[in-house]
């Protein structure tokens, strides 16, 4: 079978087990290594191995021929995007008609951006420039952008780049709604070779090894992790792995409804039944 997920150290921990066959009575699987930018548009164009990682933000647009998985994936708290600048503030008001960098157009962390605009500046931001997350901190840095919308590490790594937090959209998301943020989701084609119950059974099992056997994957995670020190791969898997991981409960599923039933509204994904969700 074939599965694409990032690099990043909550995926290859929770994919650890899964991928080395230490689950049983599964398949052998072939990986891509591909950050959640690419998958998306795999997604969306029909491109894609059988199962992959994918933003929930990109559901909307995958959902009429992939199926959401209720585990494997990242929904937490305390884990949102952040929005830097360089200079300190605590207005939101300062990015009004400013270029701001964001990894980019079809993931939570954009969704959350806008919808926490759009609740704070009446007159909106300037230009939305997108580009590769590893570049946008030094872009800040150097002033190339105003502001910059960052994810994964560097909400651990922002100071030392000189940069300031003009908001956690995290923070601001769960203040407004209660609920955890959806940022990644596992999903798989809608098929009829393909069992996504047993699926899921194996992807459970994957994040239940690797809770029960956390040294088994170190070296693993760490081969994949992008000069990341192990300290911050350590927090990185504390961050985004959770019970959400383990299975997505109705706050989970809330959290997904609620996220995409307000982009929606807004028209920044496609409408879509909602209830496709657990489908």
């Amino acid at each position: 079978m074939n599965i694409a997920f990032s690099p990043c150290p909550n995926d290859t921990f929770v994919f650890h087990a899964l991928v080395h066959g230490l689950i049983s009575d599964t398949p052998s699987f072939n990986v891509t290594y591909a950050d959640i930018d690419k998958t998306n548009y795999w997604a969306a164009n029909r491109q894609g191995p059988e199962v992959m990682k994918i933003s929930y933000a990109a559901l909307p647009w995958v959902l009429d021929d992939y199926r959401l998985i209720p585990c494997g994936g990242a929904l937490g708290r305390g884990c949102g995007p952040l929005v830097l600048t360089a200079d300190k503030s605590e207005s939101p008001s300062t990015i009004a008609g400013k270029t701001v960098a964001v990894p980019s157009d079809r993931s939570t962390a954009y969704i959350l951006f806008r919808l926490w605009t759009a609740q704070n500046i009446p007159e909106d931001i300037g230009d939305i420039r997108i580009m590769p997350f590893d570049e946008i901190m030094p872009a800040v840095q150097n002033r190339e952008v105003d502001a910059g919308l960052v994810i994964h590490e560097a909400r651990f790594t922002y100071p030392s780049y000189g940069l300031h937090m003009l908001q956690d959209l995290g923070e601001w998301w769960e203040e407004d709604t209660g609920l955890p943020i959806p940022l990644g989701a596992i999903i798989a084609k809608r098929s009829n070779s393909m069992n996504h119950k047993k699926l899921t059974e194996w992807i459970r099992a994957s994040v239940e090894y690797a809770w029960e056997n956390p040294a088994a994957s170190r070296e693993y995670v760490l081969e994949h992790a992008q000069e990341m020190s192990p300290d911050v791969a350590e927090s990185h898997i504390e961050l985004y792995v959770n019970e959400f991981t383990r299975d997505l409960g109705r706050d989970g599923y809330a959290a997904i409804e609620s996220l995409l039933g307000r982009a929606a509204e807004a028209g920044l994904v496609p409408s879509f039944n909602l209830e496709a969700l657990k489908k």
